[in-house]
């Protein structure tokens, strides 16, 4: 009898087994996200190797400063602050258009080009290494977002004339040799990890459960006009029928 006991206690019900498959599910999950993690770092830290013969590939469009001003004492000092600033851009001619719809046709309009704006973030990072003396030549702007519902804080270099677009070519010098086992094994992770139900494993185990927000958020029914206005509507009904009845009897 005892022994039968014994062997009922160590039997599992049909709920801690459910729970075993589930955590080992998620286990198995969080391992191979770990394992892609590390793969695509291994790729990323593979060298580049120099070609043999260098070639083309377009043209890039750049900023520069303007050789009257790099001829100036503070040419250096504009030419650090532009490496912090500086955008790039890539085309297969010199000319850098774009389509664009017209009267009902399309034409070719030429690609604008601006330096970039720094966030909030960027202008406190010490990475960056902003001056005090490189603060000066910035402007803090606000533009609001309609769709997130917020103002975005950036800031704007004030003086863009001193800088100038010049188009060079693309050259390829380098390339980055390809190992098809790493290749491979990081596709069939990605094939498995991008599935609907495992991506929704790994949002919920890995990078946090769901942020009720909506709930925080939410409007009130009773308060809103719509039902304010049907409840209002509901309840003259109710008063006047009252009326109604009184007046009959």
């Amino acid at each position: 009898m005892e022994k039968d006991n014994l062997l009922f206690s160590r039997l599992r019900n049909l709920r801690s087994r459910k729970r075993a498959i589930k955590k080992d599910v998620e286990k198995q999950i969080r391992k191979k996200y770990k394992r892609s993690s590390r793969l695509w770092k291994l790729r990323r830290e593979i060298p580049l190797l120099p070609l043999e013969k260098p070639y083309q590939k377009g043209f890039v469009r750049s900023f520069v400063v303007r050789d009257e001003v790099m001829r100036t004492k503070d040419g250096e000092f504009f030419n650090s602050i532009l490496n912090k600033i500086n955008t790039k851009m890539y085309s297969e001619t010199r000319k850098f258009l774009k389509k664009k719809r017209k009267s009902g046709r399309r034409i070719y309009v030429e690609r604008e080009q601006k330096m970039a704006s720094l966030s909030t973030y960027q202008w406190n990072d010490p990475k960056l290494g902003l001056t005090a003396r490189d603060r000066q030549y910035f402007l803090k702007r606000e533009e609001y977002c309609p769709i997130r519902k917020a103002t975005n804080i950036y800031y704007e270099f004030i003086e863009p004339w001193r800088f100038v677009l010049r188009v060079k070519p693309y050259m390829i010098t380098h390339y980055k040799p390809l190992d098809s086992d790493l290749e491979k094994e990081i596709d069939e992770l990605d094939y498995f990890l991008s599935q609907y139900k495992v991506a929704g494993i790994i949002h919920k185990t890995i990078y946090g459960k769901r942020n009720p927000w909506k709930e925080k958020y939410k409007r009130d029914q009773k308060k809103s006009r719509k039902c304010f206005h049907y409840n209002g509507s509901a309840t003259e009904i109710a008063e006047n029928s009252e009326d109604e009845n009184v007046l009959k009897f």
